[in-house]
């Protein structure tokens, strides 16, 4: 049984994570935060004083994730997406909040200063959508509101179709 490869991206804060399990848990396929590979195997390549964090190795990133991707049926999440190879994903979520809405959410994590700000700007001028039309074939990059509750649900749902679909038209 075939089952689709989903990238949920978008700024920090989103809501990828909360999305991206509840998403694997109703449709059955696995879930992977990049963020939470890269520590569990630490893929870093250095560390970032400025923004306090570390950088990811992209290209261990995907090395790791080759073989379960070719197998289909997984949710990856995270924030980045044009290094992951085209060929992967069969769709392309990128979660979109209210600035002021966003603003909480970061801060609550310990955002502060430059981190804070840019994060905030990324979001305001689309930088996330921007690099997904660019990486990804057009047709399969969507937006999707996520500033409350009934849009999780909503978004759950439409997925939840999307997946429903993809199988019964490639199985």
């Amino acid at each position: 049984m075939r089952r689709p490869n989903v990238l949920i991206t978008g700024t920090p804060g989103v809501g990828k994570t909360t999305l991206g399990k509840e998403l694997a848990s109703r449709a059955g396929l696995s879930y992977v935060n990049v963020g939470d590979l890269a520590k569990e195997g630490e893929l870093y390549e250095g560390f970032d004083e400025e923004y306090n964090c570390p950088i990811l190795d992209e290209d261990r990133v995907v090395d790791e994730l080759e073989a379960r991707m070719s197998q289909g049926g997984v949710i990856v999440d995270y924030h980045g997406c044009d290094f992951f190879p085209e060929r992967w994903f069969h769709i392309v979520f990128v979660l979109r909040t209210d600035n002021s809405c966003l603003y909480h959410r970061l801060e609550s994590r310990g955002y502060t200063g430059k981190k804070l700000q840019d994060n905030i700007q990324c979001e305001i001028f689309q930088t996330l959508y921007e690099e997904a039309v660019l990486s990804y074939k057009k047709e399969i990059v969507h937006q999707l509101p996520s500033n409350t509750p009934e849009d999780l649900e909503r978004n759950l749902d439409q997925i939840m179709q999307w997946v429903e679909q993809w199988m019964k038209d490639n199985n």
